[in-house]
């Protein structure tokens, strides 16, 4: 009998939860939109009320539902596979229940050590961890969920009982979870989980990692070699190896989801394709149809027809600074009268892929890696014109993953390892993940681009001291 397997994805925008088959066939799924993030002074992101569990709530039960479990279809599935948003910080009260809202990645707290808590805080875990001990009761997480201002000693994939270490981050240690790696077993759904949730009581949860690494093994990215560039609301280009590099500042080092490997990271844009869905939101105001659907595809179609390098028009897309250049801004150069919707559309995605052109091969050259096909996954991958920009950009082959939802599928590998369905996790990638479309760069508009990327990486040379100027306008 065909074995199926709950994939709980935690992403950015939404929660994303699937049936997916041992094969990696998606037989039923669902998605609900997380709500804005609640802002606060110096910069302060949460995650508004329980957002983060109340869409786990209604997007299982969608899925759920679509996949008949009510007619009696429980049995055929064998495991829950749990992947949560990176960086973020919950703390959690002694009954399982938030004590505050979650800390978005976003929020500078999640960068700085831990501030004095409450008696009422028993714990403090990841995004991914926080949900754990709402589906099984038990203070369990993936040792691939932490990075950053973790006491996490990053070889032995546990918490560092050094004192410089706990004191660098303000954590004790009997305020972080159990550690176990990925595919390994968090708990079993309890009663009151099951009962919100609708997935059946006592089935088994089994570990992930962060929501990047997620993608990655869901993309095929087990061993070294393979690029893949993600293009979903924090966009960057990671792949897998082995050990730990000496530090550059090209790429960063934190956990894959396989146990014992790193996912090796370039720089990135920390508000990729949101800043895309913004342009789409300022045009639906606009529109006549506002429908997002309509107004995506008549944006997609114009951008189109658009020249490679829209007539001058250049994007930085930094929506959201980036962690080393705090004082920079998104911008739109060379704007005129010839430029209508479709060149700014155009634009953004031609900024977003230059800029990543750049942190790509620099990690590459930094790990020594011969430039090679380009997986895409995320959203953005789901845009052919999109897609078709990045190779003619990067002047490479580009394979878009054969699934909108890599990092569902990733957890899905997870589960199939954890429940024994395949004996390691080469195994289970291999059964499960299936070669995506390949597209390859356009010759003509390859040569244009290659004119337009050495500008283009001088451009914030310019736009720099103009934004540090206004930065301290507004002090």
């Amino acid at each position: 009998m065909t074995v199926f397997f709950l994939a709980i994805d935690g992403g950015s925008q939404s929660t994303k939860v699937s049936v997916i088959d041992q094969w990696g066939a998606t037989h039923a799924s669902a998605a609900v939109a997380l709500r804005p993030y609640e802002l606060g002074p110096g910069g302060r992101a949460v995650h508004p009320g329980d957002d983060l569990w109340d869409t786990v709530v209604r997007a299982s039960r969608q899925a759920l539902e679509r996949f008949g479990l009510a007619g009696g279809r429980a049995e055929e599935i064998g495991a829950v596979g749990l992947c949560g948003i990176r960086f973020c910080r919950a703390l959690v009260r002694g009954d399982g229940r938030l004590a505050e809202p979650v800390q978005s990645w976003m929020d500078p707290r999640v960068s700085q050590p831990l501030e004095a808590v409450g008696p009422e805080v028993s714990l403090v875990a990841s995004a991914g961890g926080y949900l754990a001990v709402r589906l099984t009761g038990e203070r369990r997480d993936s040792a691939a969920s932490y990075q950053g201002m973790w006491p996490i000693d990053p070889v032995a994939r546990r918490w560092s009982t050094s004192a410089e270490e706990l004191a660098r981050t303000g954590m004790p240690l009997d305020l972080l979870p159990e550690l176990v790696d990925p595919g390994g077993l968090l708990g079993h759904v309890t009663t009151d989980a099951a009962a919100d949730t609708g997935i059946p009581v006592g089935l088994p949860v089994h570990a992930t990692g962060n929501d990047k690494a997620v993608e990655a093994l869901g993309s095929g990215l087990v061993r070294g070699g393979t690029v893949l560039l993600s293009l979903g609301t924090y966009i960057a280009s990671m792949t897998v190896g082995d050990g730990m590099p000496p530090a550059d500042d090209r790429y960063w080092v934190n956990a894959a989801a396989v146990p014992g490997r790193q996912l090796f990271e370039s720089v990135g844009i920390r508000r990729g394709m949101w800043t895309v869905s913004w342009v789409r939101q300022l045009v639906s105001a606009a529109a006549v149809d506002p429908d997002p659907a309509a107004v995506h595809q008549w944006l997609e179609g114009q951008a189109g027809e658009v020249p490679p390098g829209c007539g001058g028009l250049m994007t930085v897309p930094d929506w959201l600074a980036p962690g080393h250049a705090p004082y920079r801004r998104g911008a739109i150069l060379g704007l005129d009268g010839s430029h209508g919707p479709g060149h700014v559309y155009r634009s953004v995605l031609e900024g977003i892929l230059l800029t990543m052109r750049g942190h790509t091969e620099a990690m590459e050259q930094a790990l020594g890696l011969a430039p090679q096909v380009l997986v895409l996954s995320g959203g953005g991958s789901r845009s052919r014109l999109m897609s078709q920009i990045a190779a003619d950009v990067f002047g490479r082959p580009v394979e878009r993953a054969a699934v909108s939802d890599a990092a569902g599928l990733g957890a899905a590998v997870c589960a199939a390892v954890g429940h024994g369905t395949y004996p390691d996790f080469d195994a289970a990638v291999a059964a499960m993940v299936r070669p995506g479309e390949v597209l390859e760069p356009d010759a003509a508009a390859s040569g244009r681009y290659a004119n337009v990327v050495a500008a283009y990486a001088s451009l914030t040379e310019f736009t720099d001291p103009m934004f540090r100027r206004l930065a301290a306008l507004g002090r």
